[in-house]
């Protein structure tokens, strides 16, 4: 008797599939693929668009206006319900695959899960060559899609129906592993999509990938709680993987016993709540002064979840201890042996529970936490005199704009940012007040991802406030999902701060000698000097047009009082705001860019004096 089997097209049976797979974590159940994005044209419109009709009622679509957009939204969603479920993003042939790319890039270096689905060519090459197909003279097996193969943890192309019974599986487990997980692509060529196939019965049923926490190896925790017990003045960075492992209790429970400070990653803030004593706000280059400087003389340095990017570890050139040592948590081995570190490869709960187990007894010096909580209370002098605003009729700068938003939020509030100057003011200043509260995209430091990523945790955390903070320069990169956001009723809160160019690189530009050049939006005279007059671009009229309630706010009275009725609104509302010029706290370490080495202008010749003097600080941790 042979088994029983279902007739469907390739994309309907992929579209099936998805649909039954699950992620278990805890003995909590998420649909591992909640939905799928999707923008129209040849080479998926006739496969997966006809299959996601034939079975919407088991799989929700969303209608994005930018491929690379309805991949940040995905990634947001994804990160804001800790990796256990995913969104899929459909796209045509052509551009509409390459478009991927650096969605799919910034997906992979933060270790979050989408599901990519690409058009391609005919497998058959009936129809050779298509509207918009690469031609590669000598391999002509080669396709635009092949360019997400080095950004993708698993990519394949299905050129058979029946070869998706054996990869649909395995893309679903790299999407479910912690370890493992980051873009996943499967490239489907339009006629396969199309094609008929008696497909068994199995491939549909529920599947259910559990999430494992593996507990710390014994040799590896008993050489952890050595190293730990022998420290004097240890140190955590916790990173975003407290947050993936939902560990932020875990943690808590460690520093209350044994007093150990924390400071946190641009992904990791928000693992303690920023009134604890011993959270010590944001590391490395953008970090506080209180967090930097007992890195600087830290000599054990736990990482929780990190995988120690430049900014973290201020290129190689904060931690100065002579003697300083590191001890790794991390899921990811890769990430566990940076730094010549000792290892705790494991979950991040289980780690840190083991450990706290272990520590049993063990505190640091009473001294030692006196230290770094007169360092925390200094800071926060601060952080309070950055947020003020002395003249409530002023326009308000930069920092103020975020005191004024500290004032409005309650802690179940998100705030999402990812790039420009925004970054650093937030890490040294936001106070974050749950674990959900500062999603900040810095891995890939990629400018317009805050807006599409607000309507992924929108739809993750419907009845949530949640806050998309752009400058004009992100704003201007990519505002097409505020369409998505009306079309789909998602009431996301735009902050638009507009300071009339790149802030942040018009700053690092001064100091590596490059003078501001191209990153100013005014006037330029006949000599390509700027007149300094601002363009008559009205970004608020802008964000109207594209369906949005506008609030426009001149004073900090008038913000204030913008966004609170932004955050009262059930449909998307925008925030606009012209910033005066101030000055937020500076950076309290180091960050490489090189410098020109010869040049005929002093702005160059006197950074690269300067660039010598503090990369002679860099140490390479052996």
């Amino acid at each position: 008797m042979s088994a029983a089997t279902r007739r469907l097209t390739t994309a309907q049976a992929l579209v099936r599939f998805l649909a039954a797979q699950y992620t278990e974590r805890d003995g909590v159940r998420h649909r591992l693929v909640a939905g799928t994005w999707g923008i129209f044209g040849h080479g998926n419109v006739a496969g997966v668009g006809q299959a996601l009709v034939e079975y919407g009622d088991v799989m929700p679509f969303h209608q994005g206006r930018s491929e690379q957009a309805m991949v940040h939204a995905a990634v947001g969603h994804a990160r804001h319900l800790n990796r256990l479920s995913a969104q899929a993003v459909t796209t045509s042939i052509g551009p509409g695959a390459t478009n991927l790319v650096t969605g799919a890039a910034l997906a992979t270096v933060n270790r979050l899960p989408v599901l990519l689905l690409p058009g391609d060519y005919f497998a058959s090459h009936a129809a050779d060559p298509l509207l918009q197909q690469l031609e590669h003279p000598s391999e002509a097996d080669v396709s635009v899609n092949d360019a997400l193969r080095p950004v993708s943890r698993y990519f394949d192309r299905i050129n058979r129906p029946e070869a998706l019974l054996a990869s649909a599986p395995r893309a679903m487990r790299v999407l479910a592993d912690p370890a493992e997980t980051g873009a996943v692509t499967l490239a489907l060529p339009q006629d396969v999509q199309a094609e008929a196939f008696d497909w068994p019965e199995e491939f549909f049923a529920d599947r259910v990938w559990r999430v494992r926490r593996p507990a710390p190896d014994p040799e590896e925790l008993a050489d952890a709680v050595r190293a730990l017990r022998a420290a004097r003045r240890p140190l955590i960075v916790a990173g975003g993987g407290v947050h993936h492992g939902e560990a932020e209790a875990a943690l808590e429970a460690l520093v209350d016993a044994t007093g150990i400070p924390v400071a946190s990653t641009q992904a990791g803030k928000g693992s303690l709540r920023h009134d604890h004593p011993a959270d010590l706000g944001g590391i490395g280059h953008t970090g506080t002064a209180v967090a930097d400087d007992l890195a600087r003389t830290a000599d054990l340095v736990i990482g929780v979840g990190t995988r120690y990017s430049d900014f973290t570890t201020a290129s190689g050139t904060l931690f100065q201890d002579p003697g300083v040592r590191f001890l790794n948590l991390n899921i990811t081995a890769f990430d566990a042996h940076k730094l010549a570190a000792r290892t705790l490869v494991c979950d991040a709960r289980a780690g840190l529970t083991a450990l706290t187990g272990a520590l049993s007894g063990h505190r640091v010096p009473s001294s030692y936490e006196d230290e770094y909580r007169a360092g925390r209370a200094r800071w926060e002098e601060t952080v309070r005199a950055a947020l003020r605003a002395d003249d409530e009729n002023a326009v308000p700068t930069q920092t103020q704009v975020l005191g004024a938003l500290d004032a409005v939020v309650g802690d179940e509030d998100v705030v999402i940012n990812a790039a420009g100057s925004l970054p650093g003011d937030l890490h040294k200043l936001w106070r974050s007040r749950s674990p959900r509260q500062y999603h900040l995209e810095y891995g890939y430091s990629c400018m317009g991802y805050e807006i599409p990523a607000a309507l992924g945790v929108q739809q993750a955390a419907p009845g949530v406030p949640v806050w998309a903070l752009v400058g004009d320069g992100t704003y201007l990169m990519n505002p097409t999902e505020i369409v998505t956001a009306v079309q789909e009723e998602l009431p996301v809160k735009l902050v638009l701060v507009q300071n009339h160019g790149y802030a942040s690189i018009g700053g690092l530009s001064e100091s590596v000698g490059a003078e501001r050049f191209g990153t100013d939006y005014r006037h330029r005279a006949a000599d390509g000097t700027f007149t300094g007059a601002p363009l008559p671009v009205d970004l608020a009229a802008n964000a109207a047009s594209l369906g949005m309630d506008v609030l426009r706010a001149k004073t900090v009275r008038e913000l204030r009082e913008a966004l609170s009725t932004a955050r009262a609104a059930t449909r998307p509302t925008c925030v606009y705001v012209e910033t005066a010029a101030g000055d937020a706290p500076g950076a309290q370490a180091w960050w490489d860019v090189p410098v020109a080495e010869v040049s005929a202008r002093d702005a160059a010749t006197g950074a690269r004096a300067r660039y010598e003097q503090a990369v002679a600080d860099r140490r390479h941790h052996l």
